[in-house]
């Protein structure tokens, strides 16, 4: 019975592949190969070398995927957004599994997929409110019961995932930032050093990282950079950081009243941040929902997650076409 979906995931630093049974949305494979210690000397994603690195690992787990290949039905892969030199990997080979098992293709927006990893084994049930928070991305949305998206605040510059990995960089402490940065935070107790919180006093439902990061710049300076130095600017920066988010969610929990918030992305996987909003959620009694810790960061399942309900749908793409848009930054439309 040809019931499972195939799906690629290679938009930034994770060559991710998994299948799906698009009726019972069990996960029958999925297998992940991360570059973090490849690009860890360099304290950040290096484009070129993270498409090397994907042109070696994509195939690999291909291999693996042959004995589920008579039961596929259709393949799915991300196109946007991300690196471009990263999505060709992945959208050239489900154009060519495509092509060669004769099967349609689905094109998957990769903050979609995020959404999707909430609902990674069950039906998805929107009329919420949704905090996107990774390496590239920081937006609040609001989906109705159609899975009609509409944005209701974003960053003006830096995201908060991406926040972490400069933090992180500038103090030499390698890549990613963001365990990195979460785990010198724990650490430290309490800190003398205080950073303000962005946008604080501004009535604008909008994110900015920029800032803060230069005020960390600025202290990293000041003197000596000891491991208890290092201690407590992360745990300073943390802090900051994570009031800014809440600082926001606070007036946008009172402009709209969400039954259900869910938190996804790769940044979601910060206990502080989850801990806050899980009280934020209990003071408003508002249910929340949380992506498994496992599947927060980029990933093939909810990219096949989201592949099966475009199946339904029968949005399929023409395999000639062009399906790169790496630049994508608003998240619209309909789920």
């Amino acid at each position: 019975m040809k019931n499972l979906i195939l799906a690629i995931e290679s938009s930034c630093d994770d060559s991710s592949i998994a299948i799906i049974n698009k009726e019972s949305l069990e996960c029958v494979f999925h297998t992940k190969i991360s570059q973090e210690n490849e690009h860890s000397p360099y304290g950040g994603v290096v484009p070129e070398l993270a498409a090397r690195l994907h042109s070696e690992a994509l195939p690999k787990i291909l291999q693996k995927c042959q004995p589920y290949f008579d039961r596929l039905c259709a393949i799915a892969v991300t196109n946007e957004p991300g690196l471009s030199v990263s999505l060709v990997g992945g959208v050239a080979m489900a154009k060519m599994l495509a092509i060669s098992l004769n099967l349609p293709l689905i094109a998957i927006n990769h903050l979609k997929g995020h959404i999707y990893s909430m609902f990674l084994d069950k039906k998805a049930n929107f009329n919420m409110g949704v905090l996107l928070v990774s390496g590239g991305h920081t937006m609040v949305l609001f989906i109705d019961e159609q899975g009609e998206i509409t944005e209701l605040a974003r960053t003006n510059d830096d995201s908060f995932g991406e926040s972490f990995d400069k933090v992180a960089k500038m103090m030499g402490l390698g890549y990613p930032g963001g365990v990195i940065i979460e785990n010198l935070a724990k650490q430290c107790q309490e800190s003398d050093i205080e950073f303000s919180i962005p946008l604080l006093h501004s009535k604008d439902l909008a994110y900015s990282f920029s800032g803060l990061k230069n005020q960390v710049r600025l202290e990293i300076l000041k003197e000596e950079l000891t491991p208890q130095r290092q201690s407590k600017i992360a745990f300073a920066f943390q802090k900051a950081a994570i009031a800014h988010i809440m600082n926001k969610l606070e007036k946008i929990f009172k402009k709209y009243s969400f039954k259900r918030f869910g938190i996804v992305g790769g940044a979601s996987a910060n206990l502080s941040l989850r801990s806050q909003i899980e009280h934020l959620c209990q003071n408003h009694q508002c249910e929340l929902l949380l992506a498994p810790l496992e599947f927060c960061s980029d990933n093939a399942l909810m990219i096949a997650r989201a592949a099966c309900e475009a199946y339904e749908r029968k949005d399929f793409v023409d395999i000639q076409a062009d399906l790169i848009s790496p630049k994508v930054k608003h998240l619209q439309g309909k789920l």
